[in-house]
């Protein structure tokens, strides 16, 4: 096609990529090699594309170069390679959940979310690693083993979007999809460098959700930047009579919505008044929002009431854990991991009336979320309450030398977002004193999705840069799988 670039053409935006590729500029077939290339260059030392699709893809890359080159409509995503979440069913692709139960699992269709960005013209590449049933924010399982940070493979890239968000951040391919309920697209994001959206619920439909009625499990996508998962969103959201929670669409995502700074009001909180959170993580949210203060119209110090989060997301999360996977730890206890087994055993431990109050509190919250953005129009979090730990820890036990109440009570600044259902979108901001990824967290109003990401992307153009892993140190690093407790669910 057109001459030669400048850069790997992997290393290009998803907007800078699809643009070359309508005008002819750079082939879809050029850009999967590149992104083909990337993998086996890196993917050794970080273990984040664990289902391979090469030859289907080169198949599909070649069909979208021919469609360039006979002109007319091309679809928004047109000859974009995507990773796909491994708890996202993929037709021919082996799925697995990270779960032993599913290794030899191939689906023989692909469930909506993944059939949405291919008749966009997306191109699956391959599977992204996750967690065993995305429980436990820490990328690893007993199917395809740990996945380790891009910027220290030895320590976490959290979850249970990891290896999407580690696939990005390399170069691996420019869009990937992921899922959320206790920050699963957002800690990634923060603890790689780059963006996650947690959207509304309802908003990017699932038929998959085994509690169709609850908001707390979303799907959503991952990108380098914010107007690369406006691209992406794009094409994901829609409405789907299969999933309860949908709706006619109201707003367009792409490009994001100018937004201008100056004329918001915004909640600055480091912790929502009660999520715990280690002190360098404070201390770098600090120096962060000091810096970016004075755009706005007013930016004060307050949260909204998150009283009754803890006890309301504990009792919530067990239930869906419980109705999703009580069976497979009743019949098949060997095959399943202790993150499992310990969400199972709580949902059992809760009673009717546990979940009355859990869901009458989840109200409560809510409620008080919209008094509160009577007065804001945004709020600014961190995204993650820690920095990256090894992946060898099954999960954080403590944060400041404080024992933690819960396995995932380190994920209260992503759950109290959850519970009131607003949209969330991850923004890098640099790195933080250890030289790791540093990100802060965008929430705004009820469904106000289009409009968060118009002033995410407002904010990103402020921000410290994104930071880029060390690929030539990625390059000569050891396999990852040679690691001791590499494979194993702990």
């Amino acid at each position: 096609m057109g001459a030669p670039l400048a850069t790997d053409p992997c290393d290009l935006s998803a907007i800078a990529a699809r643009r070359l590729i309508g005008t002819k500029q750079l082939s879809p077939v050029e850009l999967l090699d590149s992104c083909i290339a990337r993998i086996e260059a890196v993917d050794h030392a970080v273990n984040a594309i664990v289902a391979r699709d090469f030859e289907r893809a080169r198949t599909a890359a070649l069909a979208a170069e021919q469609a360039v080159m006979r002109g007319g409509a091309l679809g928004a995503l047109h000859g974009l390679p995507v990773a796909i979440k491994d708890l996202e069913e993929t037709a021919g692709l082996r799925t697995t959940f990270g779960s032993p139960l599913f290794r030899d699992n191939v689906p023989g269709a692909d469930e909506r979310s993944v059939a949405s960005l291919r008749a966009a013209g997306a191109i699956v590449l391959g599977k992204s690693n996750t967690p065993e049933f995305g429980a436990g924010a820490n990328t690893r399982n007993a199917v395809y083993g740990a996945t380790g940070n891009p910027f220290d493979p030895m320590k976490s890239c959290a979850g249970s979007s990891g290896g999407s968000a580690v696939a990005l951040a390399t170069g691996m391919v420019p869009l990937a999809s992921g899922s959320d309920m206790g920050g699963s697209l957002r800690n990634p994001a923060a603890f790689c460098g780059i963006v996650g959206f947690r959207p509304s619920p309802g908003l990017v439909p699932s038929e998959r959700r085994g509690l169709g009625w609850s908001a707390l499990s979303v799907n959503g996508p991952m990108a380098r930047s914010v107007e690369d998962v406006c691209l992406m969103l794009s094409a994901m959201a829609a409405d789907d009579a299969r999933d309860p929670l949908a709706a006619p669409l109201v707003d367009s995502f792409h490009p994001p919505r100018a937004v201008d700074l100056s004329g918001l009001r915004v909640a600055v909180t480091p912790d929502f008044g009660f999520a715990p959170v280690e002190r360098g993580v404070r201390e770098r949210f600090a120096a962060v929002t000091a810096a970016i203060r004075h755009l706005f119209a007013a930016a004060d110090d307050a949260a909204p009431d998150c009283s009754g989060a803890d006890d309301a997301f504990a009792v919530l999360r067990g239930v869906s854990f419980l109705a999703a996977h009580e069976e497979k730890v009743r019949n098949h206890p060997d095959q399943v991991g202790p993150n499992i087994h310990a969400n199972v055993a709580e949902g059992m431990t809760y009673t009717a009336a546990d979940v009355a109050r859990a869901e009458a509190a989840q109200t409560a919250i809510y409620r008080r979320w919209q008094d509160f953005f009577k007065q804001f129009d945004l709020i600014i979090a961190p995204a993650i309450a820690i920095t990256p730990r090894p992946w060898r820890e099954l999960f954080p036990a403590e944060i400041n030398g404080v024992r933690l109440r819960s396995y995932y009570y380190w994920l209260a600044l992503a759950y109290a977002v959850t519970l009131p259902g607003h949209p969330s979108v991850c923004v890098p901001a640099g790195l933080d004193a250890a030289g790791t990824p540093f990100g802060v967290q965008v929430i705004g109003p009820r469904r106000g999705d289009a409009f968060v990401l118009g002033a995410a992307a407002a904010l990103q153009a402020v921000l410290p840069a994104r930071p880029v892993p060390d690929l030539a140190r990625l390059r000569a690093a050891p396999p990852l799988r040679e690691a001791e407790g590499f494979l194993g669910f702990g």
